[in-house]
């Protein structure tokens, strides 16, 4: 791409306040090459009217890029006026007639000089003192109260050009400082820095010394300019390198004149003394406010402090963290690829904060990581989703609602906790009782006085056939398995083999239902319904009950090992005399898990589910 094309483009593009085109191409024209991305319009443009969202999407965004140096405060450590002194222009040879002036009261020269307007119409200069040796350290320091990203720093003399000076930022407001670059004529002698020294990604944030202007030193006018992204490698791929995004910021800029230019003649008579001083017309500074791509401007807040107008929810001086409760991933530096806008946490409307889990971020894909805090209206969990322990969920209103959650209620007599069941809101009920708040006698039950049975059986008459409250002798004969060990062969040959502990208990017919809770599965019933842990019914026969075979107690685990009867049909799980129901002992999980071993390798297949 040609220089034309390019000075179009800045003629197009730029709108700087303070500094002239001219001025603005002298500083491409020896600083920076059109392939550089100084030139790319990204970097120059100005946003448009809504530069943050395009059609409700958010985009990045940035503010004007400008000469930020214009009308503010230049702070230096010497300036002529006071005393009054005279000061000569140097002379190009012998012959040539001294140009000199007076510094007082009635003509000065202050700092504010260096940042006001700057043409050929209205050229003004700052003028130090004359009283300073060749090697006395001169300094100007520009204070922008803010982090600013900078892109070239620019000094025009109107006096002869140091002979050495150093360009210096800080990014603490002025409590350190960090090279930024280095003039001389002599970079070895003065700076220990070797002029063809080149950079590479490795230390990219490393100041250079240059001795490009020591041919110019005697002459007027002339024109220092520094690119921060000159000769910087990964300046073809800024957005994707924090190393030079921080090169880059500064929230103040200090210029050291180190030495000024000797003469020729070594003798220092009073004509000689009379050009020792500095003079510059024009201290520029491009670059733009920083707000890491997400605002377009930047405004004074309630302390009269410089701060950007921060969109895409992220919120500080720079935008550099999200908003609360915009937590749901992490905070990142906008890009022409994605605008990382800070996402709102999902909480279901029950909380107002949050906090950002990285594990659970990258667990789930990079694509939530918020964990909700101080879940309201009876919820807790990740999301808000779930309910508290003695609550359930009303099926009747949305999780958003503030009564999604209901109270269990459960009768203080009749229930067996106060915890009901988070999904249907049944709480257990103690033998004999029933209702989802257990608060009624089932049938066949009448209400006593103690607090431990409050139903009870309603006593029958005895008559002539057998007592139903006693077990037929000759019905308990039959073969029970509850009493045997279980074996391999007695394993494979079971559809189920399950750790449970068994919650309520209520009779249903012929039948007594338990409501069991399943803790560990170790064979996996062909039913898949079946293999799943939490709570689940298991039917009892009344008769076998009757026999102790099985035993079943409540509060109590057991080792439920059995088969499917597809003459039952009821959910959940069936166990008869044929089954075993043994209270559980922890030493019986390391042969359950060998069997499991034993069942993946195909050992059960050879057995079948025959009959023992």
């Amino acid at each position: 791409m040609g220089y034309s094309v390019c000075f179009s483009a800045l003629n197009s593009c730029i709108k700087m306040r303070g500094i002239t085109l001219v001025g603005i191409m002298i500083l491409v024209l020896r600083e920076v090459t059109c392939s550089s991305s100084l030139l790319d319009l990204d970097m120059f443009q100005n946003p448009p009217d809504d530069p943050c969202t395009n059609n409700t999407l958010a985009i990045k965004c940035v503010p004007t890029f400008e000469n930020i140096a214009f009308g503010r405060e230049v702070t230096a450590s010497s300036t002529c006026g006071s005393p009054p002194t005279r000061h000569c222009l140097p002379r190009r040879n012998e012959n040539e007639l001294r140009n000199c002036f007076i510094c007082d009261s009635r003509r000065q020269y202050p700092p504010n000089y260096l940042t006001d307007l700057n043409n050929q119409n209205n050229e003004t200069c700052w003028i130090s003192r004359p009283d300073v040796d060749y090697n006395s350290n001169v300094t100007l320091t520009l204070s922008f109260g803010k982090k600013f990203e900078i892109t070239y720093v620019s000094l025009q003399f109107c006096s002869a050009i140091a002979d050495s000076m150093a360009f210096y930022k800080s990014t603490d407001y002025g409590k350190s400082w960090i090279p930024f670059q280095y003039y001389s004529s002599d970079c070895k002698a003065i700076y220990k820095k070797d002029p063809k020294a080149i950079v590479s990604k490795a230390n990219e944030q490393e100041a250079l010394c240059s001795e490009d202007y020591s041919k110019l030193s005697t002459r007027l006018g002339t024109r220092v300019a520094f690119s921060t992204l000159k000769d910087r490698p990964s300046s073809y791929h800024f957005e994707d390198s924090p190393v030079l995004q921080d090169w880059l910021t500064a929230t103040d800029i200090k210029i050291v004149f180190n030495k000024m230019l000797a003469p020729k003649n070594s003798q220092m008579d009073e004509d000689i003394e009379d050009e020792r001083f500095y003079g510059v017309s024009d201290f520029a500074v491009g670059g733009r406010c920083k707000c890491n791509g997400h605002a377009s401007k930047c405004i004074k807040n309630s302390e009269n402090k410089l701060v950007c107008d921060c969109k895409h929810n992220t919120e500080g001086a720079e935008c550099e963290k999200c908003k609360p409760f915009h937590l749901d991933r992490p905070w990142s530096r906008a890009s022409t690829k994605d605008a990382h806008e800070c996402v709102a946490c999902n909480c279901n409307l029950h909380a107002k904060h949050c906090r950002f889990n990285m594990e659970l971020y990258e667990l789930s894909g990079y694509t939530s990581g918020g964990v909700c805090r101080k879940c309201r209206h009876q919820t807790e969990g990740r999301y808000c989703n779930h309910c508290k322990e003695g609550f359930y969920r009303d099926k009747r209103r949305d999780i958003t609602h503030r009564k999604a959650c209901k109270a269990c209620d459960c009768h203080p007599v009749g229930a067996l906790g106060k915890t009901c069941n988070a999904t249907t809101g049944q709480c257990p009920c103690k033998d004999g009782v029933i209702g989802l708040t257990c608060d009624r006698c089932a049938p066949g039950y009448q209400q006593s006085k103690s607090p431990i049975a409050p139903c009870i059986k309603i006593p029958q008459k005895p008559g002539p056939g057998p007592r139903p409250d006693k077990p037929d002798r000759g019905a308990c004969d039959n073969k029970c398995n509850n009493n045997k060990k279980l074996k391999l062969k007695k394993y494979c040959r079971r559809h189920f083999a399950v750790k449970a502990e068994v919650v309520a208990k209520q009779n249903v017919g012929e039948w007594v239902k338990f409501t069991v809770n399943i803790l560990s599965i170790y064979k996996k019933s062909p039913d898949k319904n079946l293999n799943r842990r939490g709570e689940t019914l298991l039917w009892v026969p009344k008769q076998d009950l009757r026999c102790k075979c099985p035993r079943i107690k409540l509060k109590e685990k057991y080792l439920i090992v059995g088969k499917l009867n597809p003459t039952v049909s009821r959910p959940g799980l069936v166990a008869d005399r044929r089954s075993i129901v043994r209270a559980w002992r922890t030493k019986w999980q390391r042969r359950l898990r060998k069997y499991m071993k034993a069942e993946a390798r195909g050992k059960c297949r050879r057995v079948g589910y025959d009959e023992d």
